[in-house]
């Protein structure tokens, strides 16, 4: 059995909202990528529902993920 070289490969899309508020906040992220569900009234809630229906933002959210992830390992 092998292992994925993906390092979202199991991860959900909820626990990387949760992590990236918890880690940058909703302002931040608004900031770096600016889409509405993260700059009016934002709730992980409604960033799943449009994170899942438009890629090229959740290509981005996924990409600030993975950058946390390597501030984390620097630490």
């Amino acid at each position: 059995m092998q292992k994925s070289n993906d390092p979202l490969h199991g991860v959900k899309l909820a626990t990387i909202i949760d992590e990236l508020v918890d880690f940058y906040g909703w302002e931040y992220m608004g900031n770096t990528v600016n889409i509405r569900c993260f700059t009016h009234r934002p709730t992980v809630k409604s960033s799943l529902h449009f994170l899942r229906r438009t890629p090229w933002a959740r290509t981005k959210v996924e990409q600030m993920y993975l950058q946390l992830l390597q501030e984390k390992a620097k630490q």
